[in-house]
């Protein structure tokens, strides 16, 4: 629950361009990794824009159509980076979900079974990607984000 009282779920969330990717995930599927992947890959030229939004949990509410993720109070700004803890990042405070994330995903596949690749939260039905136990999360990501469906 968030200061205010409102619920979160077990989540991280990235701003890229104008829209946040939703991670979710298992404990231990590496939602923060992923996280801080997609913000390095922004620092080295792979993507216009990133910003971290929040680190293993996240408010989500749907509002004018659109879901919206926003970080609880006490974790704003912090991202955990495996093997150095939790550290301090620039954060935005709320943004619009524009993909779901789903690590170590059971129907995660190499080509993916029709009604997979959307989800609904809070009553809003979002594009996903389904990403496997064990597959690199980042490749598949980028891949999302710069190139249209094939079908």
């Amino acid at each position: 629950m968030t200061a205010a009282g409102e619920p979160t779920i077990h989540a991280s969330a990235v701003l890229i361009g104008a829209k946040a990717v939703l991670i979710r995930g298992p404990s231990g599927s590496g939602k923060s990794r992923l996280a801080w992947d997609l913000l390095c890959a922004a620092a080295q030229g792979g993507l216009p824009f990133a910003r971290l939004v929040t680190d293993d949990r996240a408010h989500v509410e749907a509002q004018s159509g659109r879901l919206l993720v926003r970080p609880p109070p006490a974790l704003a700004g912090m991202v955990e980076i495996h093997g150095l803890g939790i550290r301090r990042a620039q954060f935005e405070p709320v943004a619009a979900v524009g993909l779901v994330v789903d690590l170590g995903a059971a129907d995660g596949a190499r080509l993916p079974e029709p009604g997979t690749g959307k989800t609904s939260i809070a009553g809003i039905t979002l594009p996903r990607l389904a990403v496997a136990a064990g597959m690199a999360a980042l490749p598949l990501v980028l891949a999302t984000l710069g190139t249209p469906t094939g079908g």
